[in-house]
Protein backbone atom coordinates (compact mmCIF):
# COMPACT_ATOMS: atom_id res chain seq x y z
CA UNK A 1 0.00 0.00 0.00
CA UNK A 2 2.95 2.33 0.90
CA UNK A 3 4.37 1.77 -2.39
CA UNK A 4 0.97 2.65 -4.52
CA UNK A 5 1.17 6.07 -2.01
CA UNK A 6 4.78 7.07 -3.50
CA UNK A 7 3.77 6.00 -6.98
CA UNK A 8 0.33 7.98 -7.34
CA UNK A 9 2.41 10.95 -5.54
CA UNK A 10 5.53 10.55 -8.39
CA UNK A 11 2.49 10.40 -10.92
CA UNK A 12 0.74 13.66 -9.24
CA UNK A 13 3.62 15.41 -9.17
CA UNK A 14 4.99 14.58 -12.25
CA UNK A 15 1.36 16.18 -13.80
CA UNK A 16 1.23 19.13 -11.86
CA UNK A 17 4.53 19.89 -13.31
CA UNK A 18 4.00 19.13 -16.67
CA UNK A 19 0.37 21.30 -16.13
CA UNK A 20 2.84 24.61 -14.81
CA UNK A 21 4.89 24.09 -17.88
CA UNK A 22 1.53 23.32 -20.13
CA UNK A 23 0.68 27.13 -19.16
CA UNK A 24 3.60 28.57 -19.94
CA UNK A 25 2.88 27.46 -23.75
CA UNK A 26 0.63 29.69 -25.49
CA UNK A 27 0.49 28.79 -29.62
CA UNK A 28 -0.97 30.98 -32.15
CA UNK A 29 -2.29 30.72 -35.98
CA UNK A 30 -2.21 33.28 -38.10
CA UNK A 31 -2.51 33.40 -42.04
CA UNK A 32 0.10 35.22 -43.22
CA UNK A 33 -1.26 35.17 -47.39
CA UNK A 34 -4.33 36.64 -46.18
CA UNK A 35 -2.49 39.84 -43.61
CA UNK A 36 -0.76 40.14 -47.27
CA UNK A 37 -3.53 40.35 -48.78
CA UNK A 38 -5.04 42.96 -46.62
CA UNK A 39 -1.69 45.16 -46.96
CA UNK A 40 -3.06 48.34 -48.88
CA UNK A 41 0.47 47.91 -50.54
CA UNK A 42 -0.65 44.87 -52.17
CA UNK A 43 -2.77 47.17 -54.71
CA UNK A 44 0.04 48.89 -55.57
CA UNK A 45 2.58 46.25 -56.27
CA UNK A 46 -0.31 44.30 -58.06
CA UNK A 47 -0.58 46.90 -60.21
CA UNK A 48 3.68 47.53 -60.71
CA UNK A 49 3.93 43.66 -61.03
CA UNK A 50 1.21 43.70 -64.06
CA UNK A 51 2.78 46.46 -65.22
CA UNK A 52 6.24 44.39 -66.01
CA UNK A 53 5.12 41.64 -66.66
CA UNK A 54 2.93 43.59 -69.71
CA UNK A 55 6.42 44.99 -70.46
CA UNK A 56 8.41 41.39 -70.80
CA UNK A 57 5.17 40.19 -72.58
CA UNK A 58 5.71 42.99 -75.74
CA UNK A 59 9.23 42.45 -75.85
CA UNK A 60 8.96 38.47 -75.79
CA UNK A 61 6.23 39.39 -78.43
CA UNK A 62 8.57 41.88 -80.74
CA UNK A 63 11.45 38.93 -80.64
CA UNK A 64 8.88 36.27 -81.89
CA UNK A 65 7.37 38.19 -84.34
CA UNK A 66 10.59 39.55 -85.61
CA UNK A 67 12.17 35.77 -85.69
CA UNK A 68 8.72 34.62 -87.57
CA UNK A 69 8.87 37.29 -90.04
CA UNK A 70 12.61 35.91 -91.03
CA UNK A 71 11.14 32.21 -91.47
CA UNK A 72 9.05 33.50 -93.65
CA UNK A 73 11.74 35.65 -95.49
CA UNK A 74 14.22 32.40 -95.49
CA UNK A 75 11.23 30.21 -96.72
CA UNK A 76 10.40 32.44 -99.54
CA UNK A 77 13.61 32.47 -100.87
CA UNK A 78 15.11 29.44 -100.13
CA UNK A 79 15.01 27.98 -103.22
CA UNK A 80 16.75 30.73 -104.91
CA UNK A 81 19.34 30.33 -102.67
CA UNK A 82 22.39 27.69 -102.76
CA UNK A 83 22.64 25.08 -100.39
CA UNK A 84 25.94 26.64 -98.27
CA UNK A 85 23.61 29.75 -97.94
CA UNK A 86 20.88 27.78 -96.45
CA UNK A 87 22.24 26.03 -94.34
CA UNK A 88 24.34 29.54 -92.96
CA UNK A 89 20.57 30.65 -92.87
CA UNK A 90 19.30 27.74 -91.07
CA UNK A 91 21.62 27.88 -88.45
CA UNK A 92 21.45 31.81 -87.90
CA UNK A 93 17.11 31.07 -87.55
CA UNK A 94 18.11 28.26 -85.07
CA UNK A 95 20.76 30.43 -83.02
CA UNK A 96 17.87 32.96 -83.25
CA UNK A 97 15.29 30.49 -82.02
CA UNK A 98 17.11 29.15 -79.30
CA UNK A 99 17.76 32.94 -78.55
CA UNK A 100 13.97 34.00 -78.22
CA UNK A 101 13.48 30.95 -76.04
CA UNK A 102 16.39 32.01 -73.33
CA UNK A 103 15.00 35.14 -73.79
CA UNK A 104 11.55 33.74 -72.44
CA UNK A 105 12.78 31.96 -69.63
CA UNK A 106 15.45 35.05 -68.72
CA UNK A 107 12.16 37.08 -68.62
CA UNK A 108 10.30 34.46 -66.25
CA UNK A 109 12.82 34.53 -63.81
CA UNK A 110 13.20 38.19 -64.16
CA UNK A 111 9.30 38.31 -63.21
CA UNK A 112 9.55 36.36 -60.58
CA UNK A 113 12.82 38.53 -59.16
CA UNK A 114 10.76 41.70 -59.68
CA UNK A 115 7.91 40.01 -57.72
CA UNK A 116 10.02 39.18 -54.56
CA UNK A 117 12.01 42.87 -54.48
CA UNK A 118 8.21 44.14 -54.65
CA UNK A 119 6.74 41.94 -51.82
CA UNK A 120 10.23 41.72 -49.55
CA UNK A 121 9.28 45.05 -47.67
CA UNK A 122 5.90 44.10 -47.72
CA UNK A 123 6.59 40.79 -45.97
CA UNK A 124 8.73 42.09 -43.63
CA UNK A 125 6.73 44.52 -42.12
CA UNK A 126 4.28 41.71 -41.70
CA UNK A 127 6.72 39.28 -39.89
CA UNK A 128 7.88 42.31 -37.43
CA UNK A 129 4.17 43.06 -36.50
CA UNK A 130 3.95 38.99 -35.79
CA UNK A 131 6.71 39.03 -33.85
CA UNK A 132 5.45 42.10 -31.77
CA UNK A 133 2.38 40.81 -30.97
CA UNK A 134 3.58 37.30 -30.29
CA UNK A 135 6.07 39.15 -27.71
CA UNK A 136 3.38 41.51 -26.77
CA UNK A 137 0.60 38.79 -25.82
CA UNK A 138 3.18 36.07 -24.58
CA UNK A 139 2.97 33.60 -27.19
CA UNK A 140 5.82 31.26 -27.10
CA UNK A 141 4.78 29.83 -30.88
CA UNK A 142 3.16 31.16 -33.51
CA UNK A 143 2.68 29.20 -36.75
CA UNK A 144 1.82 30.02 -40.12
CA UNK A 145 -1.62 28.29 -41.59
CA UNK A 146 -0.90 26.89 -44.77
CA UNK A 147 -3.26 25.37 -47.45
CA UNK A 148 -2.53 21.47 -47.53
CA UNK A 149 1.17 21.96 -46.16
CA UNK A 150 2.38 21.29 -42.62
CA UNK A 151 1.96 24.75 -40.40
CA UNK A 152 5.28 26.72 -40.63
CA UNK A 153 6.64 28.78 -37.39
CA UNK A 154 7.07 32.14 -37.25
CA UNK A 155 7.71 32.46 -34.22
CA UNK A 156 9.38 31.48 -30.91
CA UNK A 157 10.76 32.73 -27.94
CA UNK A 158 14.39 33.63 -28.39
CA UNK A 159 14.96 31.15 -24.98
CA UNK A 160 13.29 28.26 -27.09
CA UNK A 161 16.61 25.95 -27.06
CA UNK A 162 14.79 22.69 -29.01
CA UNK A 163 17.13 23.39 -32.23
CA UNK A 164 20.45 23.22 -29.83
CA UNK A 165 19.60 20.51 -27.72
CA UNK A 166 18.96 18.31 -30.88
CA UNK A 167 22.30 19.65 -32.18
CA UNK A 168 23.87 18.64 -28.55
CA UNK A 169 21.97 14.97 -28.95
CA UNK A 170 23.40 14.71 -32.33
CA UNK A 171 26.71 15.25 -31.31
CA UNK A 172 26.87 18.60 -33.07
CA UNK A 173 28.98 21.64 -32.10
CA UNK A 174 25.95 24.91 -31.86
CA UNK A 175 27.39 27.85 -34.07
CA UNK A 176 27.59 31.22 -32.80
CA UNK A 177 24.95 33.36 -33.09
CA UNK A 178 25.64 35.60 -35.93
CA UNK A 179 24.10 39.37 -34.65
Amino acid sequence: MMKVKVVLSAIALFCIGFVAQAQDLKIGYTNVELIMDLMPEMEQIGADIQDYQSQLQTNIQTKAQDFQRKVQAYEQSAQTMTEEARNQKVNELQKQQQEVQKYEQDAQTSYQRKLQELLEPVQEKVFNAINAVAAENNYTHVFSETAGNAPVLLYTRDDDKFTELVLAKLGIEVPARQQ
